[in-house]
Order: structure tokens, then sequence, then C-alpha cells
């Protein structure tokens, strides 16, 4: 069996609503109920943990209620970072491989979730990405300068690890370079292995974002008809 920790602790911005971006709905369902649904899509075995903020755990009770969503998960609270959060989850999880994931990405399919695992298995840490599009340029003391964007990427979710490399890597402190949990490893003196990902798996930031994971899942709907 494997894990995945489907991360909804921070409350980020609720682009002008009072309910935090993740609990918000798109195309009949709340974001973070699309996010546990493609996993659970995927493998219907896999152990499905989430952490949530420990003020808002009542309001996703309610709100799973209220739309009938019976996909079995665990609930972990979260901690005062995401570094801290994933710590807590980790100690619930169980698979031999574990899966860290954005709960504000409802986008990401099921064969980059594959790839992912497939590639953990053998590499020990598979991170999914995409090629950068247009031109990149770097500041620098006198303006700016062109940078060959051939090697950037830039990392997705699903992170995916092989368990004790990642509870290893989790016994470090804290450190502000840990970006995301690739970091955290990356730290831990093991190398990060990039695989490919899918355009679609955006992370949702902004009202923008909410109307084009609409559009996209009103499409994979339509053609699953």
């Amino acid at each position: 069996m494997n894990s995945v920790i489907i991360t909804a602790a921070g409350l980020g911005k609720r682009m002008g609503t009072q309910i935090p971006k993740q609990f918000l709905p798109i195309n009949g369902l709340p974001v973070l109920m699309h996010t546990i649904q493609l996993f659970y899509d995927y493998d219907s075995e896999m152990e499905l943990i989430l952490t949530l903020p420990a003020d808002w755990v009542d309001y996703w009770s309610s709100i799973c209620e209220e739309y009938n969503f019976q996909i079995e998960h665990r609930i972990v609270t979260g901690g005062d970072s995401r570094f801290q959060s994933v710590k807590n989850a980790i100690n619930h999880a169980t698979g031999d491989l574990i899966a860290i994931h954005d709960g504000v990405r409802p986008l990401v399919t099921h064969e980059t979730i594959k790839r992912c695992f497939e590639s953990a298995q053998i590499l020990r840490a598979a991170v999914p990405a995409v090629r950068p599009h247009g031109s990149l340029r770097i500041k620098t003391e006198d303006g700016s300068k062109g940078v060959n964007k051939e090697g950037f990427v830039y990392t997705q979710t699903p992170q995916v690890f092989q368990r004790g490399i990642l509870i290893k890597a989790y016994k470090q402190p804290y450190d502000p370079s840990f970006t995301d949990d690739a970091t955290v490893v990356e730290k831990s003196g093991i190398p990060i292995h990039v695989i490919d990902g899918n355009e679609e798996n955006i992370k949702i930031t902004t009202k923008k974002d909410m109307n084009y994971a609409e559009d996209v899942l009103q499409e994979w709907a339509e053609n699953m008809k």
C-alpha cells in the first residue's frame, strides 16, 4: 500500500471570501474534494491523509456531510508551518511510498501520479515538473541579464519518496530554505529526480486559476462520457 498526504493546513488567499480557497466549489465540488477524489480514483486502496488547520476541521466535516462525500481519509491537524504539518502527517502514514500533494492542485493526471510512484520505487525520490515557457532573466546590480532556460523546470506535486528517507529527512530541524518536501529530502543528502508532470497541474492561487480549473474539470468530465 502507498500513502498520500494532501496538504491543506495553510489558509492561504481567500479570494475575497471568508472561506479558504481549498473549500471553494468548482464544477460541483469543493477544490479539496476534487483532489482527494482523483487519488482515490487512481487507487482506491491508497491511504489518504489530509492535513487541515485545527479551526477548520469541523467545517470540513460539515461540508463532507453537505456534499455526501464519503471517501475514507484520515485528518491530521497542521502545525505552524508546512514543514511541521507534513511532519505531523508522516507520523500517521504507513505506506512504503509516501506522496505529498498540494490540496489546491486538483488537476494532476493519473498518468503523472503513476510516473511519480513508479519512479520513486526505483529512484527513491521523484518530483514532477514542467519546463518554463518564454524567456528568463535574472536581476543584477546593473539591471538584468538573460538566462539560458535549458535545464530549468517548475516543480509540481505529488512529490513521492520512499518511506525511510522521508522520515529521516523530517527529523532535521526546520530550515528557512525548505520551500517544499524535495528541498527537505535534498538537504538530508538524497538526490531528487525530476520526471514529467502535466501542464494542467497548476496550484490554484487566484480567481483566474479557479476559472481555469473549472474549465479543465468540465472538459475532462465531458471526455469521460
